[in-house]
Order: C-alpha cells, then structure tokens, then sequence
C-alpha cells in the first residue's frame, strides 16, 4: 500500500484527510498500546519519506510532481505546458503569469507539501515519545530526529521557495499559525543543522538522509538566499571532503539502473511493481509528460514540452562554447508548424537536421526528429506529438526509460504504464560544483570559477559519452570545450552569466529553471524578454512577468480553513 502508515495525519490550515470535517491542528497518536519502540517508529518515519512524491492517493499527482515540473519549468522559458490547449488548461495560467488562490494546482501543491510536514511532526513527538518512555535508546532516537529534521527542513524549503510567506509548523503547534512576518529561513537552517549533527556520514536506509546530504541541503538553503558566506565552507567541505562525484556519463543520473549512483546527493526513490496499487510508488508525478502516441507505455499524454528557447540555449560557437547573448536569434532546424522562420521544416524527407554546432546535453535532455531516442529508434517528429501548434515539436527525455529496460522499470499496471522508477533528483553533485562556482564567480575568484564549470563540462566534452547514430558516428554535430582552453573567463559579469547559462544547461526539465531565475534576481529580466520573442507561442502573447510572481498564490481553500489567520500573498 502506498500510504504504509494509516493513521490520521490531517495538516495544519489544510485538509488533507477529510474536507468535509473539522480536523485538529496536528494529529495525535491515540491509545495506551501503542508500542513506541523502533520498529513502530520506523514505519511513521517511512509514511514521512513516502511524501516525498506528492502522491496522497494516486489522484491527479502531476499538480505535486516532486519534480516541480509545472512550477519549475513551464513557469519559466524552459518549457511549454504542451499537450493540447484545452488539457489541463490551468498550467497555462502559471505559463502567462496569471495563477490564481483558487487554481486546484497551488491548492494540491500546498496539501501535498504540509502532509509532509505533517508526517514528521507526528513521528518527532512519537519519538520523544518513545524516548521518555525508555522504549527507544538516544541513538536511536537522535537518528530517527535527526531524518524527520532533514525531512522538515525539506518540506519547509519547498513550501518557501513555492509559495513565500508561509507558516513554520513544528510539533508544538496547536493552532492555525500566521504565514506573515515569519523567519522560516532560520527555522530551516535549524532543522537542517540537527540533521547535520546527529546522522551518520551513510545512511543505512536506501537514498535516505545522512550528514552529508543534510549539509548540501543546508548550503542550497544559503544560496537560495545568497548568503554566499554561509553556503561557501559548506560547499567545499562537501567537495573536498565528501562521498560525491560527477558520474562519467550524464544519462546515469536519468537512468533506474543506475539510481543512487555516486552523483546522486538527494533523491525520491521512485519503485515500480512493488505490490501497491498500480505501483503507486513510481514516478507518477511525471505520469503526463511521455510522448504522445508513442510505443513507450499508454504513449500519453505529450505535457511539458522543451521551449524554443531551451533548445536554443544548446548551441555552441565554433570553438564549443555557449552562445551566452545570441543563442536565441533564430531557431535550430525543426519541423514545428508555428515556425514561419527559414528553422521550420516539414514533417517530411525534406526536413534537414540542424547543421550548427550543439552541446551534447541537448540530446539527453531533449526528443528531436531524427536523433536516436532511448532505443526506441529515431524521434520520428509530430508523429509523437499531440498538438504542434500548441507545444512545439519536441519531448522531455530525461524521464524516459530505454527501450531494452521496458518491462522491467516501467509499470505493468494502471491506465499508463510508462511510469517508471528513474528516480526523481532533488540535488546533484554537478549543482554542487556549479554553486561553488557561482559564488567564486560572485568574489571575482575568476580562475576557480572557471575550473568549476569546467569540471560539469568536461564530462559533457567526453565522446564517449554522445548519443551516437547506429553506425558509432555522433548523431549531431556536437561541439563542446572547455572555458580554460578558451582563456578562461574575463571578467566577473562574464563569469556570473556562464556559471548561470551552465545551470540553465546542466540541471533543464529537472525543476528549477524558474526557482533559479528568482533566487538570482533574475526572473523578470529573463522572463519578459522570453515573453516578448517573436517566434513564441500565441498564447503567450501579452503575457507579462511582474515581481509580485516571484511566489505562487496562497490556496484560497487555505485561508479560508484558517479562519484568515493565512493572508494571501500580495498581488494575488
């Protein structure tokens, strides 16, 4: 079963059990029997990971996808929200900038995330609980805290980063707590500082939390709020000193066969076939965006499609480096019908392949016509495509099982079995370095800077490691170098636009391309200027990035369960 623990667990200001009723603030363990050993305690700690995936009950899990894959990338110029027009329409709200309190999407979102929260207070106070009670030892009760802690810390930073002005609950809380004028950064930090004193450098749980991670999850709350000072010993200490490293081919880090390899700091274990119900402990979050018609599962449903702009951004000069300013004044060859620009071809033998020169990257992280596709022969075009008109011609790749794993990773159940269990990443060693970096690009430590995102890009320079057409020869024109073969950066704002474009690169249809933009102070400029391109999607038009959409709305449902003590964000 997915929901392993079934206890009541109703969240603060939300209703995640029973709408209909008037449910306690926080949920409490009942009943004199309830044994607070270890093994009790374990399962209430796995019912907390098991959030993790947004999953509540199987119910419409895209609106939660721990990938942030709506909230992430179609927010931002990486993606369009695909399909067809009228499938899902309230994505295009967060497309244009205009998501309102009442969007079920904010509202599933919210629900899905103080579950979580929820979760782990309920299993801290049985853990204090247990301690007092001398059922469980103060080892065993500071290793359980301290995963709860990491995972809170977790749930917060999401519910931060998405929404802004949001309430701290911890395992005190009784009451419907104000979401205005609260440190939750602080609260964090602290969560994530006792996961870091007290578990173990490994953790004995499969892709659980461990003082390694909780420290690079402490440094990405610094950044988050450019606190370079803080997040820059944490960093190095995990660079020098910690169990991470780049893997040597960048689809392992897209690839169940290789979950939990070396590069991966933190993830959501994502399973298939397990025994639970329509093997809800998959990636069910990503349910949506396969290509549509296509062989790999139900071939549905064609969401979440590469921008223009995203595509574009994987051009390199002759000399294999990014086109930091000029990357998007005309489109690589491409057989979308919106394109009236001499990029757009037919679906047809007359469609040519983008002579330019590209990075790699692009096709790991992207489906384009004619590019060898998992195994599952060459990206045949529109024939995988629900709408053109409305999404453009190409497909996310990163959540895509190989063809020869059919059967294996993929679900054999429910009405669309190309779920899978590619593990869903939440950090990755490549954004460790890329962090490092930015903040030496920020001190004017140019040569470090440089080196950093050298070492993310030399893995991507590596032949070996291209898609390669069937006859061994590479299946486009890639061209990739290194900045130190290039005279390194030149100055500080060169070196802050590389670092960030690297992100852009590295980390696309991953989550946090929009979450990136508005940590930097980034997002308007960015944004409006994605907005107002020519060769956008018409849908688009008019629509405009305002500082006030830096944060979602807070749910309406929300406020009002409340009783108001929530106020709405400003600009909503």
């Amino acid at each position: 079963m997915k929901k392993i623990f079934g206890l009541l667990m109703c969240t603060v200001l939300i209703w995640s059990c029973n709408d209909e009723l008037d449910v306690p603030i926080q949920s409490v363990i009942s009943g004199s029997d309830v044994p607070l050993n270890s093994r009790f305690i374990n399962t209430q700690v796995i019912a907390a990971y098991a959030m993790l995936d947004g999953n509540q009950a199987n119910d419409n899990v895209w609106r939660a996808a721990a990938s942030n894959w709506v909230y992430g990338e179609v927010a931002a110029d990486n993606a369009y929200k695909g399909s067809d027009a009228g499938d899902q329409s309230e994505i295009t709200a967060f497309e244009t900038y205009a998501a309102a309190a009442r969007n079920s999407y904010v509202d599933y979102k919210w629900v899905s995330i103080f579950e979580g929260v929820s979760r782990t207070n309920i299993a801290i106070n049985a853990i204090q609980g247990g301690l007092e009670a001398g059922t469980l030892t103060e080892e065993q009760a500071n290793e359980f805290l301290g995963e709860m802690r990491f995972l809170r810390g977790h749930y917060h930073f999401e519910a931060k980063k998405m929404f802004g002005n949001v309430p701290y609950i911890d395992e005190t809380t009784t009451e419907s707590t104000t979401n205005m004028g609260v440190d939750v950064w602080a609260r964090i930090e602290e969560d994530f500082q006792f996961a870091v004193d007290n578990l173990e450098p490994l953790s004995t749980r499969v892709g659980g939390a461990n003082s390694w991670n909780a420290k690079a999850y402490l440094a990405k709350a610094h950044m988050y709020q450019l606190d370079y000072d803080a997040a820059k010993p944490l960093l190095e200490d995990i660079i020098n000193n910690g169990p991470y490293a780049l893997n040597t081919y960048f689809h392992d880090n897209f690839n169940a066969e290789t979950n939990n390899s070396v590069e991966s700091v933190f993830a959501v274990q994502n399973a298939v076939n397990d025994g639970s119900n329509n093997s809800s402990n998959a990636a069910w979050g990503e349910v949506l965006n396969f290509p549509n018609g296509s062989p790999i599962g139900g071939g549905c449903c064609g969401f979440m499609q590469p921008s223009h702009n995203l595509v574009n951004a994987y051009k390199t000069d002759a000399s294999g480096l990014p086109l930091l300013d000029t990357f998007n004044e005309s489109n690589i060859n491409n057989v979308d019908p919106q394109d009236d620009s001499p990029s757009g071809f037919a679906d047809d033998e007359t469609f040519v392949e983008e002579p330019g020169n590209l990075d790699p990257r692009l096709d790991w992280t992207v489906g384009r016509k004619g590019i060898p596709f998992l195994g599952w022969g060459d990206f045949p075009g529109l024939a995988w495509i629900r709408d053109p008109a409305n999404g453009g011609p190409y497909v996310s790749k990163k959540i895509v099982y190989s063809a020869d794993q059919a059967g294996s990773v993929n679900s054999l159940t429910g009405w669309n079995t190309a779920i899978n269990s590619i593990n869903t990443n939440i950090i990755r060693y490549a954004e460790i370095l890329l962090w490092r970096a930015e903040i030496a690009a920020a001190e004017g430590d140019l040569t470090m800077a440089a080196n950093l995102v050298d070492q993310v890009r030399a893995r991507a320079a590596n032949p070996d490691t291209w898609v390669m057409d069937d006859d061994g020869t590479p299946a486009a024109n890639y061209e990739i170098s290194l900045y130190s073969e290039n005279g390194g950066f030149p100055d500080q704002e060169f070196a802050e636009k590389a670092v960030m474009f690297e992100y852009r690169l590295e980390t696309a249809l991953e989550g946090h391309r929009f979450f990136d933009l508005v940590r930097r102070g980034k997002a308007e400029e960015v944004l409006n200027e994605y907005l107002d391109e020519n060769d956008t999607r018409s849908y688009l038009q008019g629509a405009s990035y305002s500082p006030t959409a830096a944060v979602f709305p807070i749910p309406q449902p929300a406020i009002d369960l409340s009783g108001g003590v929530l106020e709405q964000n400003p600009g909503y």
